[in-house]
């Protein structure tokens, strides 16, 4: 059984932790409808581990040096790896608005991506004042470490930067999905940037 197996089992046998990923990190093994019929570019299959209330999905590709890469394909049409092995997408997962730091990368530019980051902790802490401590919960169930929000980024986007040629997502027509990093830069920034000079 690899590490990936025994994680998914671990998560489907702690109804607590299972619950706490589902409803605070968007991270649902029970929804594995969505990507039926997605692969990877050079034909390799994907298998669906959980999805997302948005209609994105998470995939486990086959084993490569003891360790199953991450792929996330989402509903518009974007794709890529997102980390290494189950471990390090979870943590990334639990850790970081990801999905933000991506959308708001300005083409997967590190610093911005620090910048995406750091505004939406802000908010996330806002909007669910108990998120550090089921971040906590989970990691200690599942044996995952509490990365900072800085070292996360940096992983993140070295991941999604080794999405092409090994890690294209395509449709059941062979459709290329878009690739993860968004190029639009959060609203924070400039005035970042302006305070920083």
């Amino acid at each position: 059984m690899s590490s990936s197996d025994r994680l998914l089992d671990l998560i489907q046998n702690t109804p607590e932790i299972d619950l706490l990923l589902r409803s605070s990190f968007g991270f649902d093994i029970h929804r594995k409808h969505y990507g039926e019929g997605l692969r990877l570019a050079s034909g390799a299959s994907l298998e669906v581990i959980a999805g997302e209330s948005a209609g994105g999905a998470y995939f486990l590709c086959a084993e490569q040096n003891g360790r199953r890469p991450v792929v996330f394909a989402g509903s518009e049409g974007e794709g890529g790896l997102l980390a290494d092995d189950l471990a390090d997408a979870l943590e990334i997962i639990i850790g970081l608005e990801w999905h933000d730091c991506l959308s708001f990368s300005g083409g997967g530019d590190v610093a911005v991506m620090q910048i995406a980051a750091q505004h939406r902790e802000r908010t996330r802490d806002k909007y669910n004042p108990d998120i550090d401590h089921e971040a906590a919960q989970v990691a200690a169930a599942l044996s995952l470490r509490i990365v900072p929000v800085p070292d996360l980024v940096i992983r993140l986007q070295a991941a999604v930067s080794k999405t092409e040629p090994d890690y294209v997502v395509t449709d059941e027509d062979g459709q290329a999905f878009g690739p993860l990093f968004g190029l639009a830069v959060p609203p924070t920034s400039t005035a970042a940037v302006v305070n920083a000079s």
